[in-house]
């Protein structure tokens, strides 16, 4: 699916620029020319990057992005201001919101794409750290989503929290103690008859990955990427 870009600009001169120079990259773009509308088409397509002008009719593009920051489905897309405002307290008041990249009117197209590219590229690694895979088994951590073999898993906060912190540090052997840390904020000899509750039903939910969550007798946990489940996930 070809990236989807949506430029929020009320100059459609300036607009028909960035989107030719963008689509040239094989990039899809969406031109919107007022601030409430851009604000509706990004909730709406939740695109993978946004181009914001700050001179805008009816919403500025600093309360768009504010607007964006908000909302769960939208606060993660990266935003680049492109804009005619170029004293230095107008682009540190959009970096400081947390934008990606501030340009300024009059751009190079050429630097104009190189900008998005980067920006796409960081946004790409950003998302790919969410995921974490072993084998047939995949952990979302921005959704709270596991699969095992494109199957979902009906995994609780809790079993989730503690199957990716040990997934994160596979082969490492993780102590008690750290362990109801990580899940209860401190430990206690009843956070430890729940850790290991918790390490049952997880072995329960896993089926041929249970045997990767490992016990380290009077140590703790780890999860190794045994031969049997690595296999057995390369031939499905």
């Amino acid at each position: 699916m070809a990236v989807q870009i949506v430029i929020v600009e009320d100059d459609e001169d300036i607009s028909d620029l960035v989107a030719f120079n963008l689509e040239r990259q094989g990039w899809k773009t969406h031109q919107v020319y007022s601030g409430p509308a851009g604000l509706e088409k990004i909730r709406a397509l939740c695109p993978d990057m946004v181009i914001l002008d700050i001179m805008l009719p009816g919403l500025d593009g600093l309360g768009i992005f504010r607007a964006m920051k908000e909302a769960d489905t939208t606060k993660r897309i990266p935003v680049l201001f492109l804009t005619a405002r170029a004293q230095l307290d107008d682009r540190l008041a959009g970096l400081q919101l947390g934008a990606d990249d501030y340009m300024t009117k009059p751009f190079s197209p050429k630097e104009l794409v190189l900008r998005v590219r980067n920006i796409l590229s960081r946004s790409n690694a950003s998302a790919a750290q969410l995921v974490i895979r072993k084998g047939g088994l995949v952990l979302d951590k921005n959704t709270l989503n596991a699969s095992l073999y494109g199957e979902a898993l009906e995994l609780t906060t809790a079993e989730f929290k503690l199957l990716s912190y040990l997934m994160e540090r596979e082969n490492r052997v993780q102590d008690r103690y750290e362990l109801q840390k990580e899940l209860f904020g401190y430990a206690d000899t009843t956070q430890s008859r729940a850790l290991d509750t918790h390490i049952k039903r997880l072995r329960q939910k896993l089926g041929a990955y249970a045997t990767c969550i490992c016990t380290e007798r009077g140590v703790g946990y780890y999860f190794a990427l045994n031969t049997d489940s690595a296999s057995l996930s390369a031939s499905m």
